[in-house]
């Protein structure tokens, strides 16, 4: 059951989120269409990346970062023999090395090596602050400065398909966890260098990419009625949490 008013829903919107836009932007699109005063988001995609994206709605706001907290999974592509200034596709390419002929057994060893609990440096391209300017602000004016290792954790991977020098992979990780990173690293373990080719969210919690909105139905939206069916009650946000 929603609560709130017909003009301020409380809840979760599931939104599936295509390429090419910011989570910013999909916030700021359903703040305009549905004439919302309270919407955010729990967890950032990049451009490139898609999937699941978790929306809060009114009161659900204020339990935007307990929701943040949960572990996500992910679907990924490694390309290796290639390493870009930002870690995945959209960035410039800084180095190139033959991949080779690489065994199944070396590259689990490398995949391996990234499970369980490890330190992870986040990139220079993200929205982490330092003295109050984002990491990427920096970036783009050149600037390099030092980022404090974080403790992170892999549950389990799954390489899906190995066709070099591209790996498919499904990943389940802590919150704060940088994918790209994670393939800059396994690249750099295998000795060939490599970035995050493709990045789709699959899950985060007990939420799952199955229940979201494609992004076509939001844009064809006339109405919140036409969305509300979608949108999780704060009873069924804590339910689902607890399964």
């Amino acid at each position: 059951m929603i609560t709130g008013t017909p003009q301020q829903p409380d809840g979760l919107l599931l939104v599936d989120k295509p390429q090419n836009c910011t989570s910013h932007d999909i916030v700021d699109f359903v703040r305009r269409r549905f004439k919302f005063k309270k919407v955010g988001h729990c967890g950032t995609l990049d451009p490139m990346a898609t999937g699941l994206l978790m929306l809060v709605l009114g009161r659900a706001t204020k339990v935007q970062d307990l929701l943040m907290s949960e572990d996500k999974e992910y679907v990924g592509k490694l390309k290796l023999g290639e390493v870009t200034n930002t870690q995945d596709a959209e960035g410039e390419v800084t180095e190139s090395k033959p991949v080779g002929d690489l065994s199944e057994q070396s590259i689990n060893l490398a995949f391996d090596k990234f499970k369980g609990d490890f330190y992870q440096t986040p990139p220079m391209v993200s929205a982490l602050k330092k003295d109050g300017v984002p990491l990427y602000k920096l970036a783009r004016q050149g600037k390099v400065v030092e980022r404090e290792p974080r403790l992170v954790h892999v549950y389990s991977y799954k390489l899906t398909n190995v066709s070099l020098p591209t790996i498919d992979f499904i990943i389940k990780c802590s919150k704060g966890f940088y994918v790209r990173t994670y393939c800059n690293d396994i690249g750099h373990e295998l000795g060939c260098g490599g970035h995050l080719a493709a990045l789709r969210r699959t899950r985060s919690g007990n939420f799952s990419l199955e229940n979201a909105i494609k992004f076509e139905e939001l844009e064809n939206a006339s109405s919140i009625a036409d969305i509300a069916p979608k949108i999780l009650g704060l009873a069924d946000i804590s339910r689902i949490r607890r399964q």
